[in-house]
């Protein structure tokens, strides 16, 4: 008997066992078993019922120096011979203010009305069963909608108008617009039968990957600025720009056969030399007066001597990471890890549907370690669940090194329905580490990646390509190095302001303005001044609001102001927030007309037009896959790449037929 190959067989099928089991198990779940996710579209049978009822998506945006009005106009017809009601899911800016929405009914214009959340879903379902045309938008997440249409007759048009307001808030002297397309497919643990209503949206379909989208979208913007613009640039699709003098432009996709609508629209400028527009705008209201401020902080000072850090790099290989996200972040982490200084320390957590940990103790940043690190992220393929909460847990319970001070670095494209409650995990760690999050791919949840960095004290990043994860790198090691203002405060003195908002300032790490928002009684006297710690000392900048002029061309400011509010009640808060607190985001929500997690918009047709309400189906638009993002993305359960875990199987098997290889050779 050959014991050695007899041992080797016991060790291969010890192996492979649970291997086999795990697949078959995912294969060969019951209905109960099923979770909340995505699914692919299918053509129905049907030819009388129209699946794809959304035809076009229109933006109108116009850019006046910092603030951007945005209108989205969504176009709906029916081209078969039934009624059908269409429900579309959709993204929206994170800082978005979504104050308006209108109907379009044939001749017929409706204006929409807020509505508590239960109220307006009441009112919708209630128009719906009564035979009326009704549309009612509801918000998921700060940055993921749906529009409910009912009632579109065979042959209509209809169109639905919304509209909202944003900050736009320079970075290192770069300004940006992004306009999300669409929503990437969220992975859910939940199970499906017992998953709450607020939820349901994630069981969305989705066109194969390659697929184009199967609604048109165009997008127009027009800026203009009180400074010349200059490098007016859009990394993400082709545009025309027609300057129409040096501070005004108007940017529009370029024609080029292929439809746009499958990754974020993102539109970078900047003023001539290099000049952000910082000061103080004043509105004054019939029943409040609202402001804001933008603070310019100092330049960055590099201190000479730069303590030695911990970074723990938590790696998202999924199977929405498969392709050209993977690709990104396998770039991004040999530049992060390659600019590691020789007294840093370092590990590496990868994580799917499980984890596999780079070393239990943080590695000296040498460089044999920086090469194991290396090789063991370019085995990844991507595959599998994306277990976001369990990877950070394991991460933050690493054990610490006291000499020097921890940073999480997150590198995924966000595609999980954790959100609020990572955002708790992190705060209730803040003594452990500050977070830093990369998000990668062309259409990124940037509500995960912002309220990471948020809840964190870190900063977001957001790569869209491997050409971008140097810059993005080398930006990285400039903030962890020398953040440019610390201790940040502000003063008053001789102006009345009250309600400010945020309610605490974080450390400013990129060159960027400083942000209050606030409301004011009286007269626009006395002086407003920043104060903070830069890297040459103490820091003081003042304004004089007595030489400003409250203008009525300031009233998106209310909004905008509210929108602040509303981000520190509910944007990064755990999921399901009290009864008080949800009181109070309604009360913002109807007092500012704005859509929130307690309101939606609601506009009612009052003209009965479907006599049979009743055999009206409902219409799920299916949504493209982002740009860059595989198959795998949606219901890849069973990965064709391994799990983290499984290279381990690998690897032992290899090194074992190894050894037997030589060993025979040697008593061969």
């Amino acid at each position: 008997m050959n014991r050695p190959r007899f041992w080797l067989g016991r060790l291969l099928l010890a192996c492979w066992i649970p291997l086999a089991f795990g697949l078959q198990a995912e294969e060969t779940g019951t209905a109960a078993d099923h979770t909340l996710a995505p699914y692919f579209f299918v053509h129905s049978d049907d030819p009388n019922l129209d699946r794809l009822p959304l035809k076009s998506t229109e933006v109108e945006a116009t850019v006046s120096g910092v603030i951007a009005e945005v209108v989205v106009r969504q176009t709906y017809r029916n081209e078969g011979t039934r009624p059908l009601e269409a429900q579309y899911v959709f993204p929206g800016s994170t800082r978005a203010a979504v104050h308006g929405l209108t109907l379009h009914v044939g001749e017929r214009v409706i204006e929409a009305q807020v509505r508590e959340k239960l109220r307006a879903k009441a009112e919708y379902t209630e128009a719906k069963a009564q035979g009326k045309s009704a549309a009612l938008l509801e918000q998921h997440r700060p940055n993921v909608f749906q529009m409910h249409v009912a009632n579109i007759l065979p042959g209509d048009d209809i169109r639905v108008e919304l509209r909202y307001t944003e900050l736009l808030v320079p970075t290192e002297g770069t300004y940006q617009f992004v306009y999300p397309t669409v929503v990437g497919p969220r992975y859910s643990n939940q199970p499906a039968a017992t998953a709450p209503a607020s939820e349901r949206w994630i069981a969305n379909p989705y066109l194969h990957a390659g697929q184009e989208p199967t609604s048109a979208f165009n997008l127009k913007l027009a800026l203009n600025s009180g400074i010349p613009l200059q490098d007016v640039n859009s990394p993400s699709h082709p545009v025309e720009v027609k300057f129409e003098g040096a501070r005004r432009a108007v940017v529009a996709l370029s024609a080029t056969g292929r439809n746009p609508g499958d990754r974020d629209f993102i539109l970078n400028y900047r003023l001539a030399g290099q000049g952000i527009e910082s000061g103080v705008l004043l509105y004054r209201g019939e029943q409040e007066n609202f402001f804001l401020a933008m603070l310019e902080p100092p330049e960055a000072v590099r201190p000479e001597q730069i303590p030695a850090r911990e970074y723990i790099f938590v790696v998202d290989v999924s199977g929405s990471m498969h392709g050209f996200p993977l690709d990104t972040a396998k770039t991004l982490l040999r530049d992060l890890i390659g600019r590691l200084k020789p007294d840093d320390s370092f590990n590496v957590l990868l994580f799917s549907g499980n984890s596999l940990l780079l070393s239990e103790h943080s590695l000296p940043a040498d460089p044999a370690n920086l090469q194991r690190a290396v090789d063991l992220i370019d085995t990844q393929q991507g595959g599998g669940g994306t277990e976001l909460l369990p990877a950070l847990k394991q991460a933050l319970a690493l054990p610490a090194d006291a000499q020097r001070a921890r940073s999480l670095v997150v590198v995924t494209d966000g595609y999980v329905s954790v959100e609020t409650e990572t955002f708790d995990l992190i705060r209730q760690n803040l003594d452990r580490a500050n977070l830093f999050a990369f998000g990668i791919g062309s259409s990124v949840n940037r509500f995960l990646i912002e309220g990471m960095a948020k809840a964190g004290l870190g900063e977001p990043f957001v790569i869209t390509g491997p050409e971008h994860a140097a810059a993005e790198a080398e930006r990285f090691r400039r903030y962890i190095e020398a953040p440019v203002l610390t201790h940040v405060g502000y003063e008053f003195d001789g102006f009345d302001a009250y309600d400010i908002q945020p309610v605490a300032l974080p450390d400013v790490f990129a060159r960027r303005p400083v942000i209050l928002f606030g409301k004011w009684k009286g007269e626009a006297t006395g002086t407003l001044t920043l104060t903070g710690t830069a890297g040459s000392g103490p820091f003081r900048r003042s304004f004089d609001l007595g030489r400003i002029e409250a203008r009525p061309d300031n009233a998106a400011l209310r909004y905008l102001w509210a929108r602040s509010r509303l981000a520190d009640l509910s944007d990064y808060q755990r999921m399901g927030a009290d009864s008080e607190r949800k009181r109070e985001i309604a009360t913002l929500g109807l007092t500012y007309n704005l859509l929130t997690s307690e309101t939606s918009f609601i506009a009612v047709d009052p003209v009965v037009r479907n006599a049979d309400p009743g055999a009206t189906p409902t219409v799920a638009q299916p949504l493209p896959m982002p740009a860059g993002v595989g198959d795998l993305a949606v219901g890849g359960t069973v990965p064709t790449s391994p799990e983290p875990e499984t290279w381990l199987l690998f690897a032992t098997a290899s090194a074992v037929l190894g050894w037997a290889k030589r060993r025979a050779a040697r008593h061969g």
